[in-house]
């Protein structure tokens, strides 16, 4: 049997499976266990945050043989088709590649008809914002008072993009991104039930870099796991997304507030020689920075890393809010100039030195004086 991947083996089937979300859920289970429903709704959201994931449970709400209700059944004919891709009566469209016109006029010729076996036809046009000016026009009158036995779903990455007009016709949900914790808890769960071993380190990296998409961290763990050959362990997660570990970013800090030149250069070329990603590094150290600033703030808030907390916050406790905030800002200019660098090694290497050079504690240090041929002789 051909392996599934897990952003499709744990597609949530019922809205209790759903990460998140709560805020949209609660609007959908109240309205489908009212009976109050609108035609159209509009999903909106970054990638992977579960828009069409939603749209597809509130398809088997609509259409299940066991009446309209927030809990379908998912054994029934109808749930089963939805669920295997292959329902009649869902028309799923990828707006990306049905553009024109045409297209919009020829899927519109076919709404006046009943569905063939369910309770609604169900339109869910995905990524919506690509269709042109005159789709748009096509769809606006049928969209705001289709026939009783159609109902749409859009969804889209971009609404800002999606007429006025189309927008006052659907009722709007937008999806938040998933928080770290959301998704380091889940996949943790979802390792258990798969007999994967994975260290919290690994999973908190791999939360990480997702930033904020479900389906995007699904993935990443998947690669994980066959780069560490069924194992999903901290070091090798660090080498496979060019990431560096939290105590190296540390020592770096601590050399620049020590104004160990000699220390923060070798620090430096130990971390090049691993060829990471230094955008990657550079926005890590200003995520350390941030929980530093946070921790010297006046609401004294403890770092979430809870396997760095100490270090972070004895480093903290050596800078004041103002150095910290100095060298945020130095990170954050620097951070986009890697690029115009003709070297990105090079150009991370400038960086610290820069840390260094505009560091408060180097300003009270005087130059060396230069001594003229006459007072060597």
């Amino acid at each position: 049997m051909s392996y599934q991947v897990l952003a499709r083996k744990w597609r949530p089937r019922n809205f209790s499976e759903m990460v998140g979300q709560q805020h949209v859920l609660q609007a959908l289970v109240n309205a489908l266990d009212a009976e109050r429903l609108h035609h159209a709704y509009l999903f909106t959201g970054t990638r992977g945050v579960g828009k069409t994931t939603i749209a597809r449970i509130f398809s088997k709400s609509l259409n299940c043989e066991r009446g309209i209700s927030s809990k379908p059944c998912g054994e029934c004919a109808s749930c089963v088709e939805i669920d295997e891709g292959r329902s009649v009566d869902l028309i799923e469209i990828d707006a990306a590649s049905r553009t024109g016109v045409d297209d919009m006029r020829e899927l519109l010729d076919n709404v006046q008809y009943a569905p063939s076996r369910s309770r609604f036809k169900v339109y869910l046009i995905d990524e919506v914002h690509m269709l042109s000016k005159h789709s748009f026009n096509a769809l606006l009158k049928t969209l705001e008072e289709p026939p009783p036995h159609v109902k749409f779903l859009l969804a889209t990455t971009d609404p800002q993009k999606l007429p006025v007009t189309v927008l006052s016709r659907c009722l709007q949900f937008n999806l938040k991104r998933m928080s770290p914790q959301q998704i380091r808890e889940h996949l943790a769960a979802l390792l258990q039930q798969e007999g994967v071993e994975a260290d919290d380190d690994a999973l908190r990296l791999l939360a990480h870099a997702a930033d904020g998409s479900m389906r995007d961290a699904l993935s990443l763990l998947d690669q994980a796991i066959a780069y560490g050959g069924g194992e999903v362990r901290s070091a090798a997660v660090e080498s496979m997304l060019g990431v560096i570990s939290r105590d190296f970013l540390i020592r770096l800090l601590e050399a620049v507030v020590d104004q160990d030149a000699q220390a923060l250069i070798d620090e430096t070329r130990q971390l090049i020689e691993r060829n990471p990603d230094y955008r990657r590094v550079a926005a890590d150290l200003l995520d350390v920075l941030h929980q530093m600033a946070l921790y010297r703030s006046p609401a004294a808030i403890e770092p979430e890393d809870e396997l760095m907390k100490a270090p972070i916050m004895a480093c903290a406790e050596r800078l004041s809010p103002e150095e910290i905030q100095l060298y945020y800002q130095i990170l954050l200019q620097g951070r986009g100039d890697l690029e115009l660098s003709p070297d990105e090694a090079t150009g991370f290497e400038m960086l610290m030195l820069r840390l260094l050079a505009f560091s408060p504690q180097s300003q009270g240090q005087a130059p060396a004086e230069k001594k003229s041929p006459q007072d060597a002789r």
